[in-house]
C-alpha cells in the first residue's frame, strides 16, 4: 500500500471509532454490520477497507488496556472528558505503537498528529503531540524502525485495482440514490453536497446533544 492509502485506512478508522464511541458500540457487539453499514457511506478501495476495518476491530478489542495507557500520560485530562475525535485518534495511536510492529512509532505519532489537526480542533495537533510523546517512554523497541514486514505492502493482485474502481463507482452511487450507468447511457450529475468544513462543524455542534445514531457524515 502506498502511503497515501495507509493515511486513508487510518483516518477511517477514526471516524469508525468515533460513530462506535458516540453511539455506544464496543467490542462484543456485530461489529460486521456496523463496518457494513460504515462503508456504504464512506467509499474506499478494498485495501483500504481491510486495514481500517483491521485497526479498528483491534483498538475497540484492546480499548481497556489503550485507554490505562492514555489515562496515565494525559495528566489533568479525564479520558471520558476528552473531545471523542482526539480520544480516538490516541487510541489507534497507541495501538500501532504497542501492537503494531511493522509501523516505526515515530511514523504512528506523526499519523496522528496530522490527523488531529485536520479533524480535531485547533488544539488537539498539540494536545495529542504532548501525550503521545510521554506515551512513547513506556516502549522497549527502536522509535524509528520497524520490527516486522508489513502484510498490507504487498502489489494490489490481478485486476484488484479494476475492481475497486468499480466497487467505489457503486458505492458511490448507493450513496447518491442513483443507479449505476451502463453503456451508452450518460451518468446523471451529482447530488450537491455539503462542504466536508461544513458537515465537520455541525457534527461537532450537535453530537452531545442529537439523541439516536450519528452517520459517518455527522461525525466529520
Amino acid at each position: 500500500m502506498h502511503a497515501r492509502e495507509k493515511r486513508d485506512a487510518r483516518e477511517a478508522a477514526v471516524q469508525f471509532l468515533v460513530h462506535c464511541d458516540l453511539n455506544g458500540r464496543v467490542a462484543d457487539a456485530d461489529l460486521d454490520a456496523d463496518q457494513t453499514q460504515f462503508w456504504k457511506m464512506r467509499g474506499a478501495m478494498r485495501r483500504v477497507r481491510q486495514l481500517a476495518n483491521h485497526l479498528g476491530r483491534e483498538v475497540l478489542t484492546r480499548r481497556p488496556e489503550l485507554d490505562q495507557r492514555i489515562q496515565r500520560h494525559s495528566q489533568n485530562y479525564l479520558l471520558g472528558r476528552m473531545n471523542s475525535v482526539d480520544r480516538n485518534i490516541l487510541r489507534l495511536a497507541t495501538y500501532e505503537m504497542f501492537h503494531r510492529l511493522e509501523v516505526p512509532p515515530v511514523v504512528a505519532i506523526n499519523e496522528a498528529i496530522d490527523i488531529a489537526k485536520r479533524y480535531g480542533t485547533e488544539e488537539s495537533g498539540g494536545f495529542v503531540n504532548g501525550v503521545l510523546d510521554r506515551i512513547k517512554a513506556e516502549l522497549d523497541r527502536p522509535l524509528r524502525e520497524a520490527l516486522a514486514p508489513d502484510p498490507y505492502d504487498r502489489a494490489p493482485a490481478a485486476g484488484e485495482d479494476e475492481e475497486d474502481a468499480a466497487e467505489r463507482a457503486e458505492g458511490a452511487a448507493a450513496v447518491q440514490n442513483v443507479e449505476p450507468p451502463t453503456e451508452p447511457r450518460r451518468p446523471s450529475p451529482p447530488t450537491p453536497q455539503a462542504s466536508p468544513g461544513h458537515a465537520q462543524g455541525e457534527a461537532r455542534r450537535t453530537a452531545a446533544t442529537k439523541p439516536g445514531p450519528l452517520s459517518v457524515e455527522e461525525l466529520f
